[in-house]
């Protein structure tokens, strides 16, 4: 979208924007699994990533689902890295931790 990137064209930011789309701002704490699953279709969360294996740093990233293992509550996302050659997405199953909503 044209001027997107340029503050101060555009009017609001986009966190202005995101807030006033009306959609409810993520749980504080991830939410238990949800019962009869494939009833509700899940939606992706912007997150940012932090420090994940093999890519240390801070990397937005999309998060499509829960799960609570043994180890606690993990989130799997995808988040693209810095590569040898480019961006590489990667799609993984990451702890709660390293996890910011947004």
């Amino acid at each position: 979208m044209a001027g997107g990137m340029h503050p101060g064209r555009s009017g609001r930011s986009l966190e202005e924007r995101a807030a006033r789309s009306g959609v409810a701002p993520p749980p504080a704490h991830p939410p238990p699994p949800a019962r009869g699953a494939g009833t509700a279709q899940p939606r992706g969360r912007h997150c940012w990533v932090h420090d994940p294996p093999g890519a240390p740093g801070v990397w937005p990233g999309l998060l499509v689902e829960w799960r609570q293992a043994a180890r606690g509550w993990h989130g799997r996302v995808a988040y693209a890295v810095a590569g040898p050659h480019g961006p590489v997405l990667v799609e993984a199953w990451v702890p709660a931790a390293l996890l910011e909503q947004r």
